[in-house]
């Protein structure tokens, strides 16, 4: 694991006691030395403090961070404000993105789309920025199609992105192939793989039905045949995103980013688990 790049993903706490948890949960797992931790972002701005708080908690540590920003229903100057602040901090590392439209907005603000922002951050920044953006291997499920879909990827890419994350999987061959593809395209910056453990059967679906993460059939019906059998279902889904995570390495995949959901256990086991 030492080659590979390997990251953890948080969301902004809402309270006071949020934030300490996090703090907790950020100590033990810098303890497996990432290279960063990202924080996301609430779309239309709702947690846009929340998210540089939490990004300076983790400096403060000693820690390298990424806040997670998102273009929807933003400015010029309210996006070039961001960066502003972020360089005066030090930061060094962003993760570009378009975001989703929350419900009630009309229009998307001056960037429709994660390449605009990604162009603008290089205008106006150069290269303070490392910029990581998102990648789909089973197609953006707002996409019309694979192709157009990729087209928006090398998009992305072209205007100055240095690498991209994937959105969580459970079928290698999709992530394989999208890189075969991608590389096909012209694209040559490293694609890590996103990972999200397998812990809570209901929450995965309500993810995956929202982001198009496809749940393989017999993983999702051994999943549902443990009931409330919460210890079953955590060795189960333990077991198969370890070979997941096993074959993505040995395929050749740079990296692994690890969505914690800001909890210690699960990207603990495993990180020992492949650390073996």
């Amino acid at each position: 694991m030492a080659d590979h790049n390997f990251s953890i993903e948080f969301f902004p706490p809402k309270t006071a006691e949020g934030t300490e948890k996090l703090r907790a949960t950020r100590a033990k797992l810098a303890e497996l030395h990432p290279k960063y931790f990202s924080v996301t972002f609430g779309a239309g701005g709702t947690t846009q403090r929340g998210t540089l708080e939490t990004v300076l908690d983790i400096m403060g540590a000693g820690e390298e961070a990424a806040p997670h920003l998102s273009c929807v229903g933003g400015t010029r100057e309210s996006i070039r404000a961001i960066l502003d602040e972020y360089k005066s901090h030090g930061i060094k590392r962003v993760v570009a993105l378009r975001g989703d439209l929350p419900s009630g907005y009309g229009a998307a603000g001056e960037f429709r789309y994660a390449n605009e922002l990604v162009e603008f951050i290089r205008a106006e920044t150069g290269d303070w920025f490392h910029i990581e953006v998102a990648a789909y291997p089973e197609v953006h499920p707002q996409a019309k199609s694979p192709q157009s879909d990729m087209d928006a990827f090398v998009r992305k890419v072209n205007a100055g992105a240095d690498a991209a994350i994937t959105q969580y999987f459970y079928n290698a061959d999709a992530y394989f192939q999208f890189v075969d593809a991608a590389q096909k395209a012209g694209v040559n910056v490293p694609i890590v793989a996103g990972i999200m453990p397998i812990t809570n059967y209901t929450q995965l679906m309500r993810f995956s039905d929202m982001c198009g993460a496809e749940i393989p059939r017999w993983v999702r019906l051994k999943l549902a045949s443990f009931g409330d059998d919460t210890a079953s279902i955590k060795a189960f889904g333990l077991d198969v995103v370890t070979a997941l995570c096993e074959r993505l390495l040995a395929g050749g995949a740079p990296g692994l980013h690890f969505y914690s959901m800001n909890q210690v256990a699960p990207t603990t086991a495993l990180w020992q688990r492949l650390v073996k």
